[in-house]
């Protein structure tokens, strides 16, 4: 990335140093950050972090968000996987074998490649390393197929668009809902939707394998994902304290 300067070279360097502590903030901390709290990790104003912001942008940096609503580092090219050590690359292999035992079959080939596309870029002693790891996964029950639904779920997610469902409870009653999606869950032996619910007002967690009937609707809730769904962990985990 082309951020250095030859008209002063110890301006450079503070400018470049300034501009790696920001990435580092990036990559680092729980996404989106909010400008306030990435002026406060390099010490700057917030005016300076929005003209960094640019300043990595314009070197290749892929920041998603604005002011208001947070920055997420979504591609780093400061970053090469050649740079990974070899119990990052352990970690990596291990994590992508868990997700191909997931039940989806969607996931599991963006495992594979992304595994390939990764190994390929390593230096030669690094790939031996990936391709013959000291850890391995394995599980006896198997877990069960991905729900026919999960596409669509998962595309809605990405879009932050409401669906409309249909929905059978554990007792058997039918409903329909419209419900914001914002997260899906993969447990032991099921994948639950964590989602705004419309008609009860609330969050509520959907078992992807009782929906019925999925319809996308065009209504989008656009930024609001990712606050709504720190909202509902919170409420979560302070439900779980107080059982």
């Amino acid at each position: 990335m082309a951020w250095s300067s030859c008209q002063n070279p110890s301006a450079s360097m503070a400018r470049a140093d300034r501009l790696f502590r920001l990435l580092a903030a990036l990559r680092s901390l729980p996404a989106p950050v909010t400008a306030a709290r990435l002026a406060e990790e390099t010490g700057v104003s917030p005016r300076q972090l929005y003209r960094d912001i640019e300043a990595l942008r314009a070197g290749g940096a892929l920041i998603d968000g604005a002011a208001g609503y947070g920055y997420t580092l979504a591609e780093d090219p400061a970053l090469p996987p050649q740079m990974l050590t070899r119990l990052e690359v352990e970690a990596l292999t291990l994590g992508l074998a868990e997700i191909r035992l997931a039940g989806d079959p969607a996931l599991a080939k963006a495992a594979d490649s992304a595994l390939a596309k990764i190994v390929a870029t390593l230096p030669d002693r690094v790939q031996a390393q990936a391709l013959h790891t000291a850890h391995q996964l394995y599980r006896f029950e198997k877990r069960p197929p991905a729900p026919a639904q999960m596409a669509a779920v998962r595309e809605a997610i990405w879009e932050e668009r409401a669906l409309h469902i249909g929905y059978s409870d554990k007792a058997g009653a039918a409903t329909e809902r419209k419900i914001w999606p914002l997260s899906v869950v993969f447990l032991d032996r099921s994948l639950i939707c964590l989602a705004f619910c419309h008609l009860r007002q609330d969050f509520r967690r959907f078992h992807l394998g009782q929906m019925t009937a999925i319809t996308p609707l065009e209504e989008h809730f656009r930024p609001r994902r990712v606050p709504l769904l720190r909202q509902m962990i919170a409420q979560m985990r302070g439900d779980s304290r107080r059982n």
